[in-house]
């Protein structure tokens, strides 16, 4: 193996925005975050929730909000 061209790996802290901690090896550094995990990530809990990070889903209800398409089908 040639030397000298592999990154370098750190004993990493990795956190979640909903509080769940956990140490593993990595070469981002030695404090990693992140927003979503496997503790609250949907798909392993079983439970919904929306995961909005850019504001879209506010965007959109704040554009399309009093848009009500079942009276307007009904009104034609």
């Amino acid at each position: 193996m040639k030397k000298d061209i592999h990154p370098k790996l750190h004993n990493a802290t990795v956190r979640c925005h909903c509080g769940y901690e956990s140490n593993l090896v990595s070469t981002l550094g030695e404090e990693v975050s992140t927003e979503i995990c496997s503790n609250c990530h949907p798909f392993y809990t079983g439970k919904q929730r929306f995961v909005d990070t850019a504001g879209r889903i506010d965007r959109f209800k704040k554009k399309f909000g009093s848009f009500d398409a079942a009276s307007k089908v009904k009104g034609n």
